[in-house]
């Protein structure tokens, strides 16, 4: 892999936050730009964090753990925002932008660093079906719970209801 000094992977990660935090409505943006509390912005935190964890995997090894600890906040979050599976990942790609704004045209390194992100975003999307997952199951959980309660009220105890 090429060696990439770490003011250019610190661009590199400044721009792809920038354009990530375009991906958000013109309001959410704006506050995810400018709040830098993590408790009262945790999604700028986790994009904060993230980013710049992934740019470095993209020119070191791609060790699969540490790439999937860079994604989980960010990914985690965007599951269970208002984004489609392809708007919830597809940030990843805003990577290939963020690449070639700061890094001299080469089309060798160019074909690995794409196959690189493509990796990257097939991990972000297994982490994102897993998440959309737990959330179904979390409320199918819910559903058959007050299901359950229903049901108990209206067979089992007569006498707890008000009659209308």
């Amino acid at each position: 892999m090429q060696s990439v000094s770490t003011q250019t992977r610190q661009a590199i990660a400044e721009r792809w936050l920038a354009d990530t935090f375009q991906t958000y409505p013109s309001q959410s943006a704006q506050f995810l730009i400018h709040e830098q509390d993590p408790f009262h912005n945790p999604v700028g935190a986790a994009l904060r964090e993230g980013i710049p964890m992934l740019v470095n995997e993209l020119f070191q090894e791609m060790d699969a753990d540490t790439v999937a600890r860079a994604l989980e906040g960010i990914v985690r979050i965007r599951a269970v925002q208002n984004f489609s599976p392809s708007q919830a990942v597809g940030f990843v790609f805003l990577l290939k932008t963020a690449l070639r704004g700061e890094l001299p045209a080469c089309p060798e390194a160019e074909a690995d660093l794409d196959h690189r992100i493509d990796e990257i975003a097939l991990s972000a999307f297994d982490l994102f079906m897993r998440c959309r997952e737990q959330i179904y199951e979390a409320r199918l959980r819910e559903a058959k719970r007050k299901a359950g309660v229903l049901e108990k009220i209206y067979s089992g105890g007569r006498g707890t209801v008000m009659d209308p």
